[in-house]
């Protein structure tokens, strides 16, 4: 009997996501995640280390998937990750989030924002705007329809991957294709 086949990312990389890495790159690694799951911090290292190996080679995409019912301030950290981008500085606040991962609370989410190069007048603007929640929905409606149901879930040249999220099985999985 075949192994069952995995589900693919229903929703192609598009200019809207968040990635680092040229969109032309062989490979590519999209990463559903929350920002207060541990698991997810334990990943971003890896992601960071395949980043450093691949270069150019790899296209890496980070898509929200809040959890709020297990994790309560996922999703005001997905929208102030939204926010912060909507002034350019996405990727800061991702590492900021990440960082101070175990203590996500408003307060904190605030604190981190502040320490970023941005306008805050205009960060809360944009916060209270309803943009980054609309935004953070998009990221979980696509994860809904390519089979996401936790954190972290990979896709790894358009396939679910399963398996050892360690750094040598993952740039395993990345240089064996699609």
């Amino acid at each position: 009997m075949p192994p069952p086949m995995l589900p693919d990312l229903v929703l192609p990389i598009e200019n809207r996501d968040h990635r680092i890495g040229p969109p032309t790159a062989r490979r590519t690694l999209v990463e559903y995640g929350d920002f207060e799951c541990p698991h997810c911090a334990e990943l971003h290292p890896i992601v960071q280390e395949l980043l450093r190996e691949l270069g150019d080679d790899l296209c890496f995409v980070y898509r929200h998937y809040p959890q709020p019912a297990i994790h309560p301030h996922s999703m005001l950290a997905a929208e102030a990750s939204e926010a912060a981008d909507m002034q350019a500085k996405f990727w800061l606040m991702h590492d900021r989030l990440f960082a101070h991962q175990d203590s996500l609370t408003e307060p904190t989410i605030r604190r981190l924002a502040e320490e970023l190069p941005i306008e805050m007048a205009t960060y809360d603007r944009d916060l209270s705007s309803g943009a980054p929640r609309r935004r953070v929905a998009e990221d979980l409606e696509s994860a809904r329809e390519s089979g996401v149901a936790e954190t972290p879930i990979l896709f790894v040249n358009g396939r679910m991957h399963v398996g050892s999220y360690e750094f040598l099985p993952l740039l395993k999985s990345l240089q064996a294709g699609p």
